[in-house]
């Protein structure tokens, strides 16, 4: 009998950015890497996030022997909540992680699902009988973050999780690479690498850097300074508070998710709280302005963000005034530029000096650029090479780059959500695909809505609604009246009148006309969808979603 292969199934993360997920599975075990969300793109109107497809894995869930967590951030945590119902596993992360998905799961209300272990750097534990783990530090723009060594019947596979090579990190954690050139001495047979910045030559900036600038900025203010970063860039943070401490300021945390990742980050001794910097926003007000830092959320332009309130002036507490200087310390996710540009263009509008990235190196990103994703692969010498992590052009540069370094073509693996590739201690193939489209977050619904759900919204975004109300003779079964229209999100206003009338003796005339017949309900709602898609698009090259409604009279 043949031995078994081990197969590589990814959920999520691999032809775009975000919902991050991976599945290992060798005979009767499967371990999972990672179960994150995506931000909706312009074309989900009304979707607050996207996780992965988990079928496949709710299909063999008395195989699943747990979810391996590299980093704390939502791209890689986010899904939890949702996957656990469905999939009530084992969860492993390290301390800081651990602590910031169990924030999570308590707020979700599914801590009961799971059993939360803490997993140190360095350690080993099995998954079944066919996974040997082994999570090793990595820098990233989270403290804490790790990539895995995973010890299976046909070889080693490594997994990047994001990193980065900075060798002045914050908070002095830095990627190891001794143990990555251990695992390449002795034997790797797949590396899946992070290509999020595979575009990007030369290195990453070092956050060293950012703290300088950052420093500068405060110090030259002649106001309040707000700085929004991402609630997880915990080194962001430490380094605002070592700033204002040294130039003697106060810092106001603000926002419900900025302040529970601080506190979770200070309770577990990955931030560093200076003694007498720390205030409340209500004592704002006792501090003159250039004495006062707010750290808050908002980079990308969220709505329900704390800057975000700010600039539309939604926020009792904090309203910008001439002389504050606003802070982005981060780059736009793809597809929020549009909401980023609006919000930084509120705030000048409003008298405030906004400093961002294109004017001021007051952020670097986690992830590896060309040479360092260069330096992973000759450190581990895979036999064989999967990009994960990035869209599809990412992935495509990657496998470039591992070529260029003298891996075999056939040995460089572009894989998409939803391919298999089987593997042994000498081939790699692919086999089939597993289900891996996106199941769509709408407020407390879940599932697939990318049928009817979002075609009906796109088409009211695009060409708004017209509801047409048809009275019906209840004796006679004939048309019982003129038809009322009722348009939103069509017409312009004050011209609409002379074209809904017309409308309504479209209608009239196509339900009068002919022999003497018995109306019926669903007759009418396909005559008046006819009628009036025809005569909106000859009025106004335009398809409104037409609804019709019949009432007995």
């Amino acid at each position: 009998m043949s031995r078994p292969k081990l197969r590589i199934v990814p959920l999520g993360g691999l032809g775009e950015i975000g919902k991050n997920m991976m599945a290992l599975e060798y005979a009767g075990d499967i371990m999972v890497v990672d179960a994150g969300l995506m931000f909706p793109e312009e074309d989900m109107p009304g979707i607050d996030f996207v996780i992965p497809d988990i079928s496949y894995l709710v299909e063999r869930r008395d195989r699943v022997r747990g979810i391996v967590i590299t980093h704390g951030h939502e791209d890689h945590t986010g899904a939890l909540p949702y996957v656990l119902p469905r999939l009530p596993v084992p969860i492993y992360a390290t301390r800081l992680t651990r602590g910031l998905v169990a924030a999570k799961l308590k707020d979700g209300h599914c801590m009961s699902l799971t059993t939360l272990h803490e997993v140190a750097p360095g350690t080993r534990f099995r998954l079944g009988s066919s996974f040997e783990v082994e999570m090793f530090p990595v820098c990233h723009s989270i403290p804490d973050a790790a990539g895995l060594i995973i010890r299976t019947p046909v070889g080693t596979v490594v997994h990047s999780g994001d990193f980065k090579f900075d060798h002045t990190p914050v908070d002095g954690r830095a990627t190891s690479l001794t143990r990555l050139a251990q695992a390449g001495a002795e034997g790797v047979l797949l590396l899946m690498s992070d290509s999020t910045y595979v575009e990007l030559p030369g290195y990453t900036p070092t956050e060293m850097m950012v703290g300088q600038v950052l420093e500068r900025i405060i110090n030259e203010a002649p106001g309040r300074v707000i700085v929004t970063t991402f609630s997880s860039l915990i080194s962001r943070i430490q380094q605002v508070l070592a700033a204002a401490k040294k130039l003697g300021r106060k810092v106001c945390i603000v926002g419900h998710s900025m302040k529970e990742t601080v506190r979770i980050a200070s309770e577990l001794g990955y931030l560093t709280m200076p003694e007498g910097v720390l205030i409340n926003l209500g004592d704002i007000r006792n501090y003159p302005p250039d004495n006062i830092v707010l750290v808050m959320t908002g980079s990308q332009g969220e709505p329900t963000s704390a800057l975000v309130r700010i600039a539309n002036g939604d926020n009792p507490q904090v309203k910008i005034v001439p002389g504050d200087t606003v802070v982005m310390s981060a780059t736009p996710v793809p597809g929020n530029e549009a909401l980023v540009n609006r919000t930084i263009d509120s705030l000048f509008r409003q008298g405030a000096n906004v400093v961002y990235e294109r004017i001021a190196p007051v952020h670097v990103h986690g992830h590896g650029s060309q040479e360092e994703l260069k330096l992973l692969i000759s450190l581990v010498r895979p036999k064989f090479f999967v990009p994960i992590h990035g869209e599809y052009r990412h992935l495509s540069l990657h496998a470039r780059l591992a070529r260029s370094l003298g891996m075999a073509a056939e040995n460089v693996i572009v894989l998409e959500d939803g391919d298999i590739l089987e593997l042994d201690a000498e081939t790699a193939r692919r086999d089939g695909r597993a289900a891996a489209g996106y199941v769509y977050v709408d407020g407390m619904v879940m599932g697939d809505l990318a049928g009817v759900v979002l075609r009906d919204r796109r088409a009211l975004a695009r060409d708004g609604i017209v509801v047409a109300i048809v009275p019906v003779d209840r004796e006679g079964g004939r048309l019982g009246g003129r038809p009322d229209i009722v348009a939103r999100g069509f017409l312009e206003a004050g011209g609409e009148g002379e074209i809904l009338e017309a409308a309504r003796d479209a209608i009239a005339a196509d339900l009068s006309q002919g022999e003497a017949y018995q109306l019926e309900a669903g007759l009418i709602n396909s005559r008046v969808k006819d009628v009036l898609t025809r005569f909106f698009y000859d009025k106004t090259k335009r398809r409104p979603m037409i609804v019709p409604v019949t009432i007995e009279v």
